[in-house]
This record gives C-alpha cells, sequence and structure tokens, in this order.
C-alpha cells in the first residue's frame, strides 16, 4: 500500500493529500488515546542508569527537518530565534531535492548548530527494496563526508534499522516511541536513545527516537490552536527524567502575519513552547546536539562494557520494507 501510494502521490494535489491524512487521524485517534501522545510503557530506564550529565533532570535535542525550498528560506531566522534563547539544534537537508548551499550549512556549523542528512529525494522509495537502498547508500555516504555530517533522518521517518548499517553514521533519528499517525507507525517505545549493534559486530549507530509529537502532526493535521499537548508531554518526560526530542518543520512555521497556507502554523506556537521549557525548566535540562547526545552514549557504553548504560539492540537483517525492528 505504501508503494502504491508514493506512486500516485505526485498526482494527487497538496490540500488532498493533507485532507486524506486529517481523515485518517480523525478515524484513528480515538483507537490509540492510550498509547498517543504518551505509551507510559515507554518510561523505562536503560540498566544501570545513572541520570544525565550536570545532574539534569532531562535532555532536550531540537531537530528540524527542511523538506523544501521554503523551509530552506527560513533556517537562518529559526536558527537566530533559537540562539536568542540560549538553544541549539540540529537541521536536515533534503540533498537531491533542491540546493543546500554550502554558505548555508557552513552558517549553521559557526553558529553551534548541526547539520544532518534527511534523505536524497524524499520520495518514499528509500526502503522499497534492498537494491534500490544499497545504490543510494553510496550517494548518502559521500554527502554525508561532503557535509562533515555523521546523523541521518529518513524522508517521512520510514525505517529499517538493519539497512542502515550500510551508512557511515554515529546516529539515526528515524524513528519515535509512539506515533500511530505515520505511514510507518510501529514505535520504538522508549524515551531514551538506545544502541543498535550490527549482526556479529561490535560497530553500530545510535538511534534517537522522537519523543514529542511533529509540529506537523498537530498544528497541520490536527488544527490544533495550542501548545497543551506538548506541554503535557514535556512534564511526563521530564518526571520520567528522559529524553525530550522534538521534530519540527521550518517549512510550515510562518514567521509573517500574512494569510497562512494549508499547511502552515504560526511559528509563535514553537516559540512559545521554547519560552516554556525556558521558564519552567529553567536550569534543569541538558541542551545538546544530536552528535553530542550521540558521544554521550557511546561513552556511557564504552565506560562499563559488562553492564552497558543503554538499550542494545541487535539488528537481523531484513528484505521486507513493510518489516522492520522497532
Amino acid at each position: 500500500m505504501l508503494k502504491f501510494f508514493y506512486m500516485i502521490k505526485p498526482l494527487i494535489p497538496r490540500r488532498i493529500q493533507i485532507i486524506m491524512r486529517q481523515l485518517c487521524i480523525k478515524w484513528k485517534r480515538p483507537r490509540y488515546r492510550d498509547v498517543w501522545p504518551i505509551d507510559h510503557r515507554a518510561c523505562v530506564s536503560p540498566p544501570g542508569w545513572r541520570g544525565w550529565p550536570e545532574e539534569k533532570r532531562f535532555a532536550l535535542v531540537l531537530t528540524h527537518d527542511v523538506e523544501r525550498v521554503r523551509g530552506l528560506s527560513r533556517c537562518t531566522e529559526l536558527m537566530e530565534r533559537e540562539k536568542s534563547l540560549d538553544l541549539v539544534s540540529s537541521f536536515n537537508f533534503v540533498a537531491e531535492r533542491y540546493e543546500v548551499p554550502s554558505i548555508l550549512r557552513e552558517q549553521l556549523s559557526a553558529q553551534g548548530f548541526e547539520v544532518g542528512l534527511h534523505g536524497l529525494k524524499h520520495d518514499g522509495k528509500l526502503y522499497q527494496s534492498y537494491d534500490i537502498f544499497c545504490k543510494r547508500a553510496l550517494r548518502i555516504n559521500h554527502l554525508l563526508k561532503e557535509w562533515n555530517a555523521v546523523g541521518f533522518r529518513s524522508p517521512s521517518m520510514h525505517h529499517n534499522l538493519s539497512w542502515l548499517h550500510r551508512l557511515d553514521l554515529s546516529y539515526d533519528l528515524s524513528t519515535f516511541d509512539t506515533d500511530p499517525f505515520e505511514p510507518q507507525s510501529n514505535g520504538v517505545g522508549t524515551i531514551f536513545p538506545f544502541f543498535v549493534r550490527a549482526p556479529s559486530s561490535e560497530r553500530g549507530f545510535v538511534e534517537m527516537p522522537y519523543t514529542l509529537p511533529q509540529d506537523y502532526t498537530l498544528f497541520v493535521l490536527l488544527r490544533m490552536n495550542n501548545i497543551s499537548i506538548w506541554k503535557t508531554k514535556l512534564d511526563w518526560i521530564v518526571e520520567k527524567r528522559g529524553m525530550a526530542l522534538l521534530n519540527t518543520h521550518p517549512d510550515y512555521m510562518s514567521f509573517s502575519k500574512e494569510r497562512r497556507k494549508p499547511d502552515e502554523y504560526t511559528a509563535e506556537h514553537y516559540l512559545d513552547f521554547l519560552e516554556y521549557i525556558k521558564i519552567r525548566y529553567n536550569g534543569m535540562y541538558w541542551n545538546v546536539l544530536p552528535r553530542q547526545m550521540a558521544q554521550f552514549w557511546r561513552t556511557l557504553k564504552a565506560c562499563d562494557p559488562e553492564n552497558p548504560v543503554s538499550f542494545e539492540r541487535v539488528e537481523k537483517p531484513l528484505i521486507s520494507f513493510s518489516r522492520d525492528v522497532g
């Protein structure tokens, strides 16, 4: 079904795509009220867990997926808004869907932010077959090296963690603790990072699921006009001393007071949420870049190899797009 949908998707007007997903979520939401936005089973901490650095109550990881040129043009303003709040984040770009100026990547890095890769084309075909994935992996690895990037997030949150061992990654961001509204909706069931080890090997990468609902889901598909779900979920994560990882999209943030398009929401929602974090949890959070979180998790694992402080998964090779290791 996913393969068929992505075959015909270019023929479906954007407004119709949004309406289709809105209707789907309206139908699904009551069925999953016990696991979304909070799956209470996901709060189990890793064996031997001693907490975040500097005795912080929770980790805060901010990420942005830039899906089109419209989002590309908003990256600098978004970076400046976060910088004014003493926060850092990562920006993930779709390498072959639009031109990603090197000057923008350099600017982000110079200001203490991070650049990652959000696939090549965002066409839904990355995991359709192992041959397709392997061919694209060569290009992805080349771009990771060229951009000096160590992180990846698959378009549309599609994921097959066993195949990702073909990429030269320190970390991946293609999963979530719980999100029944995604096309590939199987969550990994944890609000902590975990290490994904390759079969018969000690090598692998750190997987970091997003643990706060995506902005597109809340403000475009569910048409919410407040940040109450973000607040509720964050408060729960803080209580459980987990990782609050948020994935937002500059494409859908409107910084203008002009009439917004159907797939846009006011950027004030996101900025208000950052203010909420700053005020309510001042001094309690550890805000780091994804690459720093990955390094921290690897360090914990290396410190005590007999009792690694991480969830660890050994992934078996898969041959089907519809099956997953999550």
